[in-house]
């Protein structure tokens, strides 16, 4: 008689091979069945163990449906990040620099897969540097009642207690993804939230690559006892490629643009030169509630553009 199929939640991944949490708390390693992985962090898992004799470990035979995938899309790949995710939590820094462009494109790819995004700004104890952030920050804080970016301001080396009261209530509840650009603090984030999440990655990593002290590409840590809420540790990118949205879908994944898109003449304006367009009328009254700024209108008419190139 053919054993029975269980449940279990893929709580990291490195490869082909992945670790799947059971219903009772157990880890275990698990493999695909056939030659392409298939489940990512996040998703819910029918799964069998090995047969006796072969080890404690297991293959996964049907990733079950998903509310939600999060990836990018280059010309060459697609790297998904994560699945089943109720918001993203996209860290960056006063310093080193970050590039708006990339954060636009992560809140987009956000966007266009139903996810709320969350936006912290990390090193407030650098004054300077802070205001200079924040100050660039103001159009997504901006955007319209209902329609901005939550931004939170960190401390995560001079303030971290503080930092952790604040960011607990946002997390209560939810599977949130932590994502950004290297050296902004992530790790530290993570182990602040995960006290010990550096030991369970270790012994994570040891056994994904039989040895090799490599980091898991991606890996989820309860934050509580009852696993309700959790957040997805990501490894940090330098570009996020946006190729599985078309031009004409860029608008409605930009809240602001999407704000003013159903106000235009044409029903397929691109939002760049008509006559009677809902969007460059906004823009002309600049950055407010009511308006959209030149910093985000310039990223939307880019990204419009180099969308339509690749598809030709």
């Amino acid at each position: 008689m053919a054993e029975a199929l269980r449940q279990g939640l893929v709580v990291a991944s490195h490869g082909r091979h992945c670790v799947v949490e059971t219903q009772d708390g157990e880890r275990r390693i698990c493999h695909p069945r056939g030659k392409r992985s298939q489940s990512v962090v996040g998703d819910r898992v029918a799964w069998l163990p090995a047969a006796a004799g072969q080890g404690n470990e297991g293959t996964i035979e049907k990733v079950e449906e998903r509310r939600n995938l999060f990836y990018r899309q280059d010309e060459i790949r697609t790297k998904s990040f994560a699945a089943n995710l109720d918001q993203i939590l996209i860290l960056l820094a006063a310093e080193p620099v970050f590039s708006e462009m990339q954060l636009a494109r992560a809140l987009i790819a956000a966007q266009a897969a139903g996810i709320a995004p969350l936006i912290a700004l990390n090193k407030s104890d650098l004054p300077e540097p802070f205001e200079r952030a924040w100050q660039r920050l103001q159009p997504y804080r901006d955007i319209g009642e209902g329609r901005h970016y939550p931004v939170l301001p960190l401390s995560l080396a001079q303030a971290p207690e503080d930092a952790r009261s604040a960011l607990i209530p946002l997390l209560a509840g939810k599977t949130t993804l932590v994502l950004g650009p290297s050296g902004v603090g992530k790790s530290t984030l993570v182990n602040l939230l995960v006290p010990g999440a550096a030991v369970l990655t270790a012994e994570i990593s040891q056994a994904l690559n039989s040895g090799r002290h490599t980091t898991t590409s991606t890996a989820l840590y309860w934050l509580d006892g009852q696993r309700d809420t959790a957040v997805i540790d990501s490894p940090g990118f330098q570009e996020f490629g946006l190729h599985h949205i078309t031009p004409m879908d860029l608008a409605r994944c930009m809240p602001d643009i999407a704000a003013h898109a159903s106000h235009c003449k044409f029903y397929n304006c691109t939002h760049l030169h008509e006559p009677g367009c809902g969007v460059i009328s906004a823009l002309k009254m600049g950055p407010s509630a009511d308006g959209i700024s030149a910093i985000r209108y310039s990223i939307y008419s880019d990204l419009f553009k180099k969308l339509g190139q690749t598809r030709y």
